[in-house]
Formats: C-alpha cells, sequence, structure tokens
C-alpha cells in the first residue's frame, strides 16, 4: 500500500522546512549536505512518495525523457535503449522508449504522443533525414539530443561513435590477407549510418588503389532481408566479391543466410564481415569479424547530454571510436588467438560543442 505520509511529515522528521524538503526532492543545488541527509533519510523511514503528477503540474516537468529509436528488434538499438534507461534512472528520470521500426511515418507518430505527453526532453536516432515534424521540434526548443544518427545541419547535440578508422582497419586487415574483390552492403542513404560507412568503405578501398564497382555497392535497408536479396545478387554476378561488408548486423545475419542456402560456406566461399558486433556473432561458425560500437557508453552519454540541456547546463556533442573485432569469418587462420581488436577504443570522448 502507497504510505499515507505528506511532505510535512517528512519535514518534521528531518527538522528542516518544507520548503527544503522541496529543494531535495527537486535536486535543488541550494540545500546543504546535511539537510539533503537528513531529508532523504526521513523519506526512506516514512516511505514517502511525492505526487509525481502534482510536482509536474508546479514544476512543469515530469522528470520524464523520451526516446525514439530505429529498430527495437536490432541488438545494437536494443543495448542502447537499455543504457538509455539505466543512465537516466540514475539521474533521476524516467524513460519513455517508442520503436520506428526504420519507418518515418512512426518515428513521427511516437515523437507526436511523446511531445504531447509532456516529456522533459527528447533521444532520437533519425530514421530519414529530417521531416518538418522532427525540424519543428528541434528548431521550436525542445530539449532534444541525436544519437547515433543525425541530421546535418540542424543545431542539436549528436551523440554517436566515429567508425571510420574501424573500417580503414577492417580493409587494411582484408587486403594483408589477399582480398581484392570487396563488396558492401549499405544502409538507406537517407540515414547519415548509412551514407557514411559507404563513404568510408570506398576512401579506405581507394588508399590500395582498389576500386568498388556499382555492381558491389547493394542497397540494403538495415534488416535482415535486404542483406539476403543484397548476396543474392552479388552471388550471381559472373565474377562475385571475395567479400561481403554488411553496413549493419541484421544486414550481415540475412547475408549468411544467403550464403549457406546456396550450400556455401563462409569464409571457404566467400567472407563476410559486419558493421555492429552482437553478442551472438561468436556462436556463429566461424564467429564473424565485426566493427564494434561503445553502445552503452554512447546510450550513457547521450542521456547525460540530453539532461545537461534540461537542466541549463550546456551540453556537448560526443564522439566516440568505434573499433574492430577480428575473428574467424575472412579467411584468418584458425589458430589465431581469441578475438582482437585492431584499433583500441580511447579512453576519453572527444567532445565538439554544437
Amino acid at each position: 500500500m502507497p504510505s499515507s505520509a505528506s511532505i510535512k511529515d517528512v519535514a518534521a522528521a528531518a527538522g528542516v522546512s518544507v520548503a527544503t524538503v522541496s529543494r531535495v526532492l527537486n535536486s535543488h543545488p541550494s540545500v546543504s549536505p546535511d539537510a539533503r541527509t537528513r531529508v532523504m533519510a526521513a523519506v526512506d523511514a516514512l516511505g514517502y512518495r511525492p505526487n509525481a503528477v502534482a510536482r509536474s503540474l508546479r514544476t512543469d516537468q515530469t522528470r520524464t525523457l523520451g526516446l525514439v529509436i530505429s529498430d527495437v528488434l536490432n541488438p545494437y538499438f536494443t543495448e542502447l535503449a537499455r543504457s538509455v534507461e539505466e543512465e537516466a534512472r540514475a539521474l533521476g528520470y524516467s524513460v519513455i522508449i517508442g520503436n520506428a521500426d526504420e519507418r518515418p511515418d512512426l518515428q513521427d507518430h511516437h515523437v507526436r504522443t511523446l511531445l504531447d505527453r509532456r516529456i522533459d526532453g527528447l533521444l532520437v536516432s533519425p530514421t530519414d533525414g529530417g521531416s518538418p515534424l522532427m525540424l519543428d521540434a528541434a528548431r521550436g526548443g525542445t530539449p532534444m539530443v541525436f544519437v547515433d544518427r543525425w541530421i546535418p545541419g540542424v543545431d542539436v547535440p549528436v551523440v554517436r561513435s566515429d567508425g571510420q578508422a574501424a573500417i580503414r582497419d577492417l580493409v587494411a586487415h582484408l587486403h594483408r590477407l589477399g582480398h581484392r574483390r570487396l563488396a558492401i552492403i549499405a544502409g538507406p542513404a537517407a540515414t547519415t549510418t548509412g551514407s557514411e560507412r559507404v563513404a568510408a568503405f570506398r576512401k579506405a578501398l581507394a588508399s590500395y588503389a582498389i576500386e568498388l564497382p556499382d555492381a558491389y555497392i547493394g542497397q540494403g535497408d538495415f534488416q535482415a532481408g535486404s542483406g539476403r536479396r543484397v548476396t543474392d545478387g552479388f552471388l550471381d554476378l559472373p565474377e562475385p566479391p571475395e567479400v561481403v561488408f554488411a553496413a549493419d548486423n541484421l544486414m550481415a545475419l540475412g547475408a549468411l543466410d544467403a550464403i549457406r542456402a546456396r550450400g556455401l560456406r563462409v569464409p571457404d566461399d566467400i567472407a563476410l564481415a559486419a558493421f555492429d558486433d552482437i553478442p551472438w556473432f561468436v556462436h556463429t561458425d566461424p564467429p564473424v569479424t565485426a566493427i564494434a560500437q561503445p553502445t552503452g557508453e554512447l546510450g550513457r552519454a547521450a542521456v547525460r547530454a540530453l539532461v545537461d540541456r534540461i537542466e541549463g547546463r550546456p551540453p556537448a556533442s560526443v564522439t566516440l571510436p568505434a573499433h574492430l573485432v577480428v575473428r574467424h569469418s575472412c579467411g584468418e587462420p584458425r589458430t589465431s588467438p581469441s578475438p582482437t581488436r585492431t584499433s583500441q577504443p580511447r579512453t576519453s570522448m572527444e567532445r565538439s560543442n554544437r
């Protein structure tokens, strides 16, 4: 049963005023450490729980954040959402999550619904270049942070990983293994991650004087079905690629399905690498060489940036490095040790004010 204790009871038990109790519960910085300790002890002893609805009406805050992710079935975004929820809870906020399912219309539905719920701030991984609703919310003063993906030209802090160095490491690794015909399953060109990974792959190949012909660029949608479809197209070419690099984990799993459906083996018949490492990759046969993002830290950094914006502190964009995890899906020697990282993540975050 809920406690019947009131804020006056807490104030009396702590030996402070009701106003002081209110300041403590709203994380006001003017309260002394001693008073804060006594108030929280009284709250715990009495089992006091403030009325969140009434408090939001008084303070115009709900202590609630909105998170719109691109695809809840993608293990990368599942882990991202978990880290967001954990960090928000640690900072005294709750999170409402909306799954866009890689659909701009669903993205807008969730953004509209969350704004109607009077959330204090919004975290979004955009599914496209930005709808009018999204742009209006960003430009209209809604506290917002883009995570993983972003909308170029919109003045909103961005928390993301930089995969360019890891993609260079991957191409260097493949070149050392003797591969020269490399293809990519790209994500949607309308997303920053989709276009950026193709550009980084093309640039890395050019450093070895390797071309990326149009036939070796397959347009996917960050879903497994597109990975199967594109890989089938690669395998039907007169000269199929030696390596398929999938620009996300679900497309890599789709590529693996297509390869096995033809009775082919990885890496004997064709090699496979992926962006976005997931726990499943160590259990496939062979384990998949992949680029890993610091997903948990990205989620936590995004929440901190958004809370800074909500609470009046200047927010900052954050960029963290991805890194290559070498396994056995590209022809690596089976006698090699446990998975290695060819590019170690830096210990400090790269921050730039936007």
